[in-house]
């Protein structure tokens, strides 16, 4: 179904729609935002499934809470926050929490070139996608979304040494999956 707004229309009027549970509203709402929203979603999930799992319970919190938008705000950014705490949420149920050892981690640095940068989105979102959750979801709230380690660590109730750790060895690890995609030995 294609729909149309008045020239007049306002974001306003189609938040205030969506309050009332306007079915129209909410289905522009989806198709509007769903490719971005998906994008999202594929970066802290194992898979399409897992990610559309997580994009529909997002959609389902956003027509829940939409009531509490402030206008004059952008919504994409609204709602992008809900689909990134619908993740973590997710990450929460699914993964049980391993703590590493940072000392640890430190010994796994590799003097090679950088393998993401001959690489292309698709190749870069399916290597971070065979990540572990727990180094996936720290990669994405750290490197993605910008959260300082401690920020995560409240999150997910880590330390931050867990965060620090967690996220050098996803780095170590997709780049170990990138190289292999051209011919390159693993790390």
């Amino acid at each position: 179904m294609d729909i149309a707004f008045p020239i007049n229309y306002e974001e306003q009027d189609l938040i205030e729609a969506c309050v009332r549970q306007e079915r129209w509203a909410q289905q522009w709402l989806y198709e509007e935002y769903y490719s971005a929203m998906m994008g999202v979603c594929l970066r802290y999930a194992n898979g399409e499934d897992d990610a559309m799992d997580i994009l529909h319970e997002g959609f389902i919190k956003v027509f829940r809470h939409i009531g509490k938008y402030e206008p004059g705000t952008s919504l994409a950014s609204w709602m992008r926050r809900i689909m990134v705490n619908t993740a973590i949420d997710y990450y929460r149920k699914v993964i049980r929490r391993r703590t590493e050892d940072l000392e640890q981690a430190r010994h796994l640095r590799s003097p090679d070139a950088d393998a993401v940068s001959r690489c292309t989105e698709q190749e870069i979102l399916e290597a971070i996608q065979q990540l572990p959750a727990t180094y996936r979801t720290v990669f994405n709230l750290y490197v993605i979304e910008g959260y300082s380690h401690r920020e995560i660590g409240e999150m997910l109730h880590i330390s931050e040494s867990t965060s620090r750790s967690n996220l050098v060895k996803a780095r170590t690890k997709l780049k170990a999956i990138l190289s292999r995609g051209y011919g390159e030995p693993g790390i």
